[in-house]
């Protein structure tokens, strides 16, 4: 049981902004022999759950853009809400990405993309990764 929440937690933390990787735990606990759809179904969870704190924090920091101390310029907003649009919501599906991933959930917040879609996609990327991280488990 205590795996599984290590699990978690690193999928957790690995869809935020902070520097962690799940996929390492996730590859661990596959050697171990642990069984693969509760693996999966619990670092998709985890890291689409971590993938909703950047949403949040898109979607209500822009309260606070014209303070000193917001950390985004004008220009920097504007550049990434003009990508989002040009690729639109379908971009989510690459939220996966270890680089960039975790940006494209804090600007569908920053555009309000409804949170329903936004899980679909979002999950549906993040669960692909992990079945291809398992799979790698077992060959290797």
């Amino acid at each position: 049981m205590m795996s599984y929440l290590v699990l978690f937690s690193s999928a957790f933390l690995a869809a935020t902004f902070l520097p962690f990787y799940s996929e390492i735990v996730l590859f661990t606990l596959a050697r171990q022999g642990e069984p693969p759809g509760l693996l999966i179904l619990v670092a998709t969870l985890g890291n689409t759950l971590g993938a909703v704190v950047n949403w949040v924090l898109g979607k209500y920091l822009l309260h606070f853009k014209d303070r000193r101390w917001f950390y985004f310029k004008e220009s920097q907003l504007e550049r990434v809400q003009k990508w989002f649009q040009r690729y639109g919501i379908w971009s989510l599906a690459f939220s996966w990405l270890p680089v960039g991933g975790d940006a494209l959930t804090f600007i569908a917040g920053v555009m309000k993309v409804r949170i329903l879609p936004f899980l679909l996609l979002v999950g549906l990327g993040k669960g692909v990764r992990y079945i291809v991280v398992f799979y790698f488990s077992t060959v290797i």
